[in-house]
């Protein structure tokens, strides 16, 4: 009995449904953590650095479905900017060569993401 409901559960956890995110906010700032100094930093240069980049265009590429742009969406918007570091902030994408079907701005309805 035990055997079959271990594999009942198992079953539950791998036929869960696709619509689920696989992005969690700890791997959207870990891969846009070298972008911190060039957004809160007003002396930083007017390009991102490169692993800030690197990290963007890794970060835009795992969110390949809806649910995962949704998810970065909301990460991004859960953190507080004030002016300077949001219009610096929504800058990098288009500075990386990077496009994103949103603009990162915290008034977003990130669930209309797609």
């Amino acid at each position: 009995m035990a055997a079959l409901l271990r594999f009942m559960f198992l079953m539950a956890v791998i036929s869960a449904p696709a619509a689920m995110a696989a992005i969690n906010c700890g791997t959207v700032f870990t891969s846009l953590a070298p972008c911190l100094s060039y957004v809160t930093n007003p002396r930083s240069s007017a390009t991102p650095p490169s692993a800030c980049c690197a990290g963007v265009k890794k970060l835009n590429t795992r969110a390949a479905t809806t649910p995962d742009r949704q998810a970065v969406c909301k990460c991004l918007k859960s953190v507080s900017y004030s002016n300077t570091t949001a219009a610096k902030a929504s800058k990098i994408p288009g500075a990386c060569g990077v496009y994103i079907n949103y603009p990162i701005i915290t008034s977003i309805n990130c669930n209309s993401v797609r």
